[in-house]
C-alpha cells in the first residue's frame, strides 16, 4: 500500500527539516530526529537537547511502542540539604538542575527501532547550520525572554547566549549558538551515545558541576532510554493510545473515555465543552493522586482505564451543573511534532525543558541549555512525588495516537503543561465527534481549566471569541470563567497528522505557534 507522508511541527523550520527527510525516502523516526534537532535550535525557550522526550511509534499492523527518554534525579542528590534551604526547590541555576537530560537517548532508540538510509550527520546537519548561522528571534521567543528575565538574567552563561547586552531579546534579531552547533556536529560524527558516555558527557558534567548542579558524570553513564508498552483504552470511535508513568497520559485517555460515555447527551458546542471540562476534573483527580515514577506506582495505571472505572467517573458528571474545582495546575513549555512516512509508520513525539528556558543553566563548552524538570518533585516526605536519588519526576508530556474504526490513524498532541490533556481532548472531540475539519479543530478558540502562569485562581479560561459566545451559559452551569485574547499561546501549540484507509494524509499545525504542516506527494494505487 502507498502512504502519503506528512509532518506537523510548532516551528516551520522543524517541519521543513522533517518533511525534507520524508520526501527523500526517510523513515518517520529519521524525520523526527532531524526536526527534533532543528526545533531545539529554533525554539530554545520551549525545548533543548538538555531536556526530555517521549515517543509513540506506530507501524502498520503492529502494536504501537513507547519510548521513555526522560531523565531521573541525580543519584548523588542530598535531599535533606534541599529541605534545609526551604520548602520548595530552587527555580533557577545549578541547584535547580537536578535531573538528567534524556531526549538524545530517545533519538538513539527511535533510530534503532525505525532505521533508514540516512547517516546521523545528514539528519543533524540542518540544525547544525541553523545554530551556526543563527535563528530569527520570533515573538514567542521574545515573550519568553521578557517573562523569564527576572528569574534568569543573573545567570552569566544564560545572559551571554539568550539576552542582548543584558536586555531582553527583540523580534527579528539573529541569535547564534556556535557551541551547540559544534556539539551537534560531534554527535553526528561520534554517535548519540557520546552525549552520555563520551566527550560531550564529560564537558557537560564539568560545566554542571561548576554551576552547582548535583548531576555527575556517573548520572550520564547510568542513563538509558526505555522501550515500553503504551497505555490504551477502547472507545466507540476506536482505540486510543498514550504514554504511561511518569507522564499524565492516563489523564488524556481518561478524559476522552469518560466523554465518550456522555457525548450522546451533548446537543451543541457548549454542552460538548462542559462535558469535556467535567471529564477533565475527574481525570485530574485520579492523576494527581497516583502518577509518579513507574517504580513507585501503587497500582497499574492500565487498570484505571477499565470500563468499570470509566463508567463510575462518568456517573459523577452532570450536564446541568459544574463541579467545584479547587485545583492547582502545572505549567510547562514543550514542543509536540507528528510525522507519517511512505511506509505507513506514524510518530507522535514531544520534547521539553519544562519551564521556559528550563533551569537557565547553559553549558558554556557545549551550548546546551539544561532542563528544570525537577520542579515536578516535592520535598514533602509523604508526597508520592517526593524527591529521591535516581527517581523520575512527574511529566506533563504525553504524545497521543489513535487507531479509528473507520481506518484512519492519527497522531496528535500539544505543548502546554496542564493544558495538554485538555487540548488533546478538545482537538480530538471536534475532529472525530463533531465533524470539524482538522485545521478548524485546532484553530478555533479553545479553553483551559486550572491555575497557571502564577495566577491564584482555578477558573476556566476561554479565548475571547469563545468567551463572548459561551461565558454566560457556562457561568449558569457553575463554571468560574474568565477570558484571554484569541490565538493565545497559553492555549498551547497543537498539531495533528492523520492518514486514512487509502493512505492519504492530512496534517495541520496551530496558528498560535510559528509552526507549519507539510505533505509529501501521494501516488494512488490503481
Amino acid at each position: 500500500m502507498n502512504y502519503q507522508s506528512a509532518f506537523s511541527a510548532s516551528h516551520y523550520k522543524a517541519a521543513q527539516a522533517g518533511q525534507a527527510i520524508l520526501d527523500a525516502g526517510g523513515t518517520a523516526s529519521e524525520a523526527m530526529v532531524a526536526a527534533a534537532a532543528m526545533i531545539s535550535v529554533q525554539y530554545p525557550h520551549m525545548n533543548s537537547i538538555g531536556g526530555d522526550s517521549f515517543w509513540l511509534i506506530s507501524q502498520p499492523g503492529k502494536t504501537p511502542i513507547a519510548i521513555d527518554a526522560c531523565g531521573a534525579a541525580s543519584q548523588s542528590i542530598e535531599v535533606e540539604a534541599y529541605r534545609a534551604k526551604g520548602a520548595t526547590l530552587p527555580e533557577s541555576g545549578g541547584e535547580s538542575a537536578i535531573t538528567m537530560a534524556g531526549t538524545i537517548s530517545g533519538w538513539q532508540k527511535a533510530l534503532e527501532i525505525n532505521a533508514g538510509q540516512f547517516s546521523l550527520r545528514e539528519l543533524l546537519q540542518p540544525a547544525i547550520d541553523a545554530a551556526e548561522q543563527g535563528i530569527d528571534v520570533t515573538q514567542s521567543l521574545v515573550d519568553a525572554s521578557e517573562k523569564t528575565f527576572e528569574r534568569l538574567h543573573a545567570l552569566d552563561a544564560f545572559a551571554d547566549l539568550y539576552l542582548n547586552q543584558s536586555q531582553t531579546l527583540n523580534v527579528g534579531e539573529n541569535l547564534v549558538n556556535p557551541a551547540l552547533a559544534a556539539t551537534l556536529r560531534r554527535l553526528g560524527d561520534a554517535g548519540l551515545d557520546d552525549f552520555y558516555r563520551g566527550e560531550i558527557a564529560e564537558k557537560i558534567a564539568k560545566d554542571l558541576a561548576q554551576a552547582g548542579s548535583p548531576i555527575t558524570l556517573a548520572d550520564f553513564h547510568a542513563h538509558q532510554a526505555k522501550v515500553m508498552d503504551p497505555l490504551t483504552v477502547d472507545i466507540s470511535k476506536g482505540q486510543l493510545y498514550n504514554f504511561g508513568a511518569p507522564t499524565q497520559g492516563l489523564a488524556s485517555l481518561l478524559i476522552l473515555a469518560i466523554y465518550d460515555q456522555l457525548v450522546s447527551k451533548a446537543g451543541n458546542e457548549l454542552e460538548h465543552m462542559h462535558l469535556l471540562v467535567e471529564a477533565t476534573k475527574q481525570a485530574f483527580i485520579i492523576r494527581d493522586r497516583l502518577i509518579t515514577d513507574e517504580a513507585y506506582l501503587k497500582e497499574p495505571l492500565q487498570d484505571l482505564l477499565s470500563a468499570k472505572n470509566i463508567k463510575e467517573c462518568a456517573a459523577r458528571i452532570s450536564l446541568e451543573k459544574a463541579q467545584p474545582w479547587p485545583h492547582q495546575a502545572k505549567v510547562g513549555d514543550t514542543v509536540w511534532m507528528g510525522a507519517t512516512d511512505q511506509y505507513g509508520t506514524m510518530v507522535s513525539f514531544i520534547q521539553s525543558l519544562y519551564w521556559e528556558f528550563g533551569s537557565g543553566v547553559v553549558s558554556p563548552s557545549t551550548g546546551v541549555l539544561w532542563n528544570i524538570r525537577g520542579q515536578s518533585f516535592s520535598l514533602d516526605a509523604n508526597h508520592h512525588n517526593v524527591l529521591a536519588p535516581g527517581k523520575k519526576p512527574f511529566h506533563t508530556l504525553n504524545p497521543a495516537y489513535a487507531k479509528l474504526h473507520d481506518g484512519r490513524r492519527m497522531v496528535y498532541g500539544t505543548m502546554g503543561g496542564e493544558g495538554q490533556p485538555q487540548t488533546q481532548a478538545c482537538v480530538f472531540s471536534r475532529y472525530i465527534y463533531q465533524g470539524l475539519n482538522l485545521q478548524d479543530a485546532i484553530a478555533k478558540p479553545r479553553w483551559l481549566l486550572g491555575r497557571t502562569w502564577g495566577d491564584t485562581t482555578n477558573n476556566l479560561r476561554l479565548e475571547q471569541s469563545l468567551y463572548d459566545a459561551s461565558a454566560v451559559q457556562l457561568s449558569k452551569l457553575g463554571h468560574e470563567v474568565t477570558c484571554v485574547t484569541d490565538n493565545n499561546e497559553l492555549m498551547g501549540h497543537a498539531g495533528a497528522v492523520v492518514i486514512d484507509y487509502q493512505g492519504r494524509a492530512c496534517a495541520t499545525s496551530d496558528p498560535r505557534s510559528d509552526g507549519n504542516s507539510l505533505l509529501g506527494d501521494f501516488n494512488e494505487q490503481h
